[in-house]
């Protein structure tokens, strides 16, 4: 896998927190992939 830096405001990270002790996903890498991969797909449904 390829590292990046993702930069988020104070919101975010804590709205992205809360989701991983929610227990929705392991962890908040996994969590901002799943977006990313889901943000993909939407976006090759459009073309």
């Amino acid at each position: 896998m390829k590292l990046i830096s993702v930069k988020l405001n104070q919101e975010q990270h804590e709205g992205l927190t809360k989701l991983v002790r929610k227990g929705l996903y392991p962890t908040k890498s996994e969590a901002i992939r799943i977006a990313i991969r889901d943000l993909i797909l939407k976006e090759k449904g459009k073309y």
